[in-house]
């Protein structure tokens, strides 16, 4: 598989952010988070997704949370002040995002969204998400993520 920088480490470059490169083959398109966590051997725990959401109010929110894990919509929607949130539609998020289902990060998103990062995170040394593109992971600090998303910590998968 070509080892190409993504736009995400780009940024994380630009931001002279510390950040381990990982990638993976998927001949068939995206893969499970769980999967993702077995080819590139480390642990599920330490490997999160991003899920986009649309609140009550129509605002939108980005979620990250471990791939072993389901977003408490209750949680979630407490987290950023909203009555509800449900998902987005798989066809919203490239137009929403510019990202594709299976390839979304938390980082260089078309536009900034409120995020929050899953507490399961906070106490990792670091944390695995998408770079942008399905086949590349980056590692980094749950700190430097939040720091870099303007992110808060809550309680929001189950």
């Amino acid at each position: 598989m070509a080892q190409e920088k993504t736009n995400v480490m780009r940024l994380l470059g630009q931001k002279k952010v510390a950040f381990t490169r990982h990638y993976y083959a998927c001949p068939d398109g995206a893969v499970d988070g769980r999967s993702v966590a077995a080819l590139i051997d480390l642990p599920p725990e330490r490997v999160f997704k991003t899920l986009v959401t649309r609140g009550a109010g129509k605002q939108y929110y980005v979620f990250v949370i471990p791939v072993t894990g389901e977003l408490d919509l209750k949680a979630a929607a407490k987290a950023v002040g909203e009555k509800s949130i449900e998902m987005i539609r798989q066809a919203e998020l490239l137009p929403l995002t510019g990202y594709v289902h299976g390839g979304c990060s938390p980082l260089g998103m078309k536009k900034q969204f409120k995020t929050v990062l899953d507490e399961s995170a906070r106490d990792l040394e670091t944390m695995v998400v998408s770079a942008g593109k399905i086949g590349a992971q980056v590692e980094l600090s749950p700190a430097d993520l939040a720091n870099l998303c303007r992110a808060e910590f809550a309680p929001v998968s189950k």
